[in-house]
């Protein structure tokens, strides 16, 4: 199964159209102002490889498996993490977006690692030294493997132990979060139902959920990444309480979440489809607790009246298979605002391609759609690119290449492509010429 059948998205001709022109002939927009953040984002599951504890590294490795290769080492920036943060200052970008895999502080319940906590210390230091405003993710689709074991957050003990944790690190190192995110994408499942292909590997997930519990020995075992719409509620839960002890624990900085969401249209003319899932996609989220949404997208699809359609011959598709589309951003960021009065930020958009001239124009695109955004008033205030590192595409495996620097994966060298220099210098300027 491709990462296209987690975060499936599609477009039609009339979307691929609109997505070239805003790439040649962009209108005059306002440059973001003062504090707005310009960064990049990756996951600690996809990057710093080695996470035993995590309940992904048991599925990954299950046979037959959806993923197409493990994780293993992945990007080794557990032991590289200051040189990718001192890299990313150099380009220009003044914020950084990681993750705190929370199985490398907890790896057994209640059984707390100092060397894990003290490690993320560092990881926050080397930002603010380099200047980047850290921006943090307590969960990234992963949990640890004691977690899945017991359910998931179906389990009241786990939403409990979700809020301790976020606790723990906001009283151990909070002072240096700039800004924070409880969980990555809750709602992608949504996506991926209205993608049509839920239906068609549930038995199949159900499958490898099964056989993590046996290779286990936890029957109740359920992956939150995996197990979909069926935790929302514990999801909510644990995000509601998070923002609690994250406030008791004395943490002053805004927190919220972030969304996976599609840039779509209607087909045929019948928008009945395309209200339904705007509104499954994204309204009980925009009405969680929280100061903040961060907006994730990459394409968009046209959507029929109980699912999205397939992309139509002879349109520019990414490695992901999705419709090359730059101004998805654009188109996803008004559809937010018009619907909340909370803070945007873009916290994940990009292009997986092997053309580093494509990602180019993505990004041309993309940044003249976050300016149009920003001179029509919407209070957005920053945006990351998704990523800065070629890393572990979960199902996908290391083929699609996401990143703005390569890396080689014997030595770990890394080397910045044009792309990197391109949107650093944006980001060193304040936005497009």
């Amino acid at each position: 199964m491709k990462r296209r059948e987690f975060l499936l998205s599609a477009a039609a001709v009339g979307v691929a159209v609109r997505a070239e022109q805003a790439i040649a002939a962009p209108r005059a927009a306002a440059r973001p102002p003062k504090g707005f953040l310009w960064g990049t984002a990756g996951a600690a599951y996809q990057i710093e490889g080695g996470n035993y504890a995590s309940d992904l590294w048991v599925v990954e490795h299950l046979k037959p498996s959806i993923f197409t290769e493990p994780s293993g080492d992945a990007c080794n920036t557990y032991h590289y993490v200051a040189d990718d943060i001192a890299l990313a200052a150099s380009l220009g970008f003044n914020s950084h977006r990681f993750s705190i895999e929370w199985s490398r502080i907890e790896p057994e319940r209640g059984q707390i690692s100092n060397a894990g906590l003290d490690y993320y210390r560092r990881v926050l230091e080397t930002c603010r030294k380099h200047g980047l405003a850290p921006v943090v993710t307590f969960s990234h689709f992963t949990v640890p493997r004691w977690v899945a074991a017991s359910g998931g957050f179906n389990d009241p003990a786990n939403v409990a132990a979700f809020a301790a944790h976020c606790r723990r690190v906001t009283e151990a190192m909070g002072e240096m979060i700039h800004l924070a995110a409880t969980f990555n994408e809750p709602n992608l499942s949504t996506v991926v139902r209205w993608g049509g292909l839920a239906e068609k590997y549930r038995p199949f997930i159900a499958a490898m959920q099964k056989g993590a519990g046996a290779a286990t020995g936890s029957p109740n075992w359920a992956s939150p990444m995996l197990a979909g719409e069926a935790q929302f509620d514990g999801i909510l839960a644990a995000h509601a309480a998070a923002i609690e002890a994250i406030r008791a624990g004395g943490g002053k900085f805004p927190v919220g979440l972030t969304l996976a969401i599609t840039a779509d249209h209607a087909a045929n003319g019948d928008d009945s489809g395309l209200k339904r899932k705007q509104s499954e996609m994204i309204d009980r989220w925009l009405a969680a607790p929280g100061d903040f949404i961060g907006v994730q997208t990459y394409s968009g699809a046209a959507v029929g009246k109980d699912a999205d359609l397939p992309p139509p011959p002879g349109i520019e598709l990414t490695q992901m298979d999705y419709a090359f589309m730059p101004d998805a951003v654009e188109q996803t960021v008004r559809l937010v605002a018009a619907r909340t009065k909370k803070a945007i930020y873009i916290t994940e958009n990009g292009v997986a391609t092997e053309d580093d001239t494509r990602r180019i124009a993505y990004i041309r695109g993309a940044i003249a759609g976050v300016q149009r955004c920003v001179a029509d008033g919407i209070d957005l205030r920053g945006y990351f690119h998704w990523s800065l590192l070629d890393n572990w595409e979960w199902m996908s495996g290391y083929r699609p290449k996401f990143g703005l620097v390569s890396v080689d994966r014997k030595t770990f060298r890394r080397t910045p492509k044009p792309s990197a220099h391109l949107l650093g210098e944006i980001a060193r300027r304040g936005g497009l010429a």
